[in-house]
Parts: structure tokens; sequence; C-alpha cells
């Protein structure tokens, strides 16, 4: 896997017992290249769920923890669609609180971005 590029910002952070995490767009790399997933804005959440899931684990995290989190979309219109993605994601209840947002533009020409706060006590 190629290393990420820099960023002006922490991928996630720990803060007490709650682990946040920096938006996540629906990237994968595939024979070494990165590219968005296919499938419009549902394909990208559902990659950039995935992304989130890897970022959780990286601070020690899971999405049964999850919180809050905060759904960018730039079409209200593909809302019911990533409604579909979320409950295939999110199936422990009860399901984390949620906003959603539709923006005029997400970084790197993204359909979908998602942010996502996890309970995760330290042990």
């Amino acid at each position: 896997m190629s290393t990420p590029p820099p960023r002006p910002y922490s991928h996630w952070l720990r803060a007490g017992d709650f682990v946040v995490i920096s938006g996540q767009l629906g990237f994968h790399t595939e024979n070494g290249v990165t590219k968005m997933a296919d499938g419009g804005t549902a394909g990208q959440l559902k990659q950039a769920l995935v992304n989130a899931s890897h970022a959780l684990g990286e601070a020690g995290a899971t999405m049964s923890q999850v919180v809050k989190a905060t759904l960018f979309i730039l079409d209200m219109k593909d809302f019911a669609a990533c409604n579909e993605v979320w409950l295939q994601a999110f199936t422990t209840q009860p399901l984390p609180t949620r906003t959603a947002v539709a923006v005029a533009a997400l970084p790197l020409g993204a359909h979908a971005e998602v942010e996502l706060w996890a309970y995760s006590p330290k042990s």
C-alpha cells in the first residue's frame, strides 16, 4: 500500500474515551493506484465507511462503538441510497446519531465524506 499524502490535520485523535476520525472519502488502492470508488455517491460512501473502519481500528475502536456521525453529500437525491449503505455498515443497535448535510463541493471531487466519533474507553 502506498503512503498516504501528508495532511494538514490528524487522521484520528483520541480524546479521553472518545476517538474522533477526520472525514473519510471513498478512495481505495487497486494494483498500486489510488482511485475513487465506483458506484456514485453510494459506492463512494460504502468505501468511505470501510476506510473509516480502518481508521477506527488504528485507534483501537470499532464501528459498533460509533456514537456520532456526520455525512456530507453533494446531492440530497442520493440520500435514500446512502441510507441503504449506512444500514449495511451499522448493524448494532442503537444506531449512531447522525447529521447529513448537502454541500456544494467536497475535496478531490468526492461525492460523499463521513466523519465519525466513537466512544471507546481505554482499558
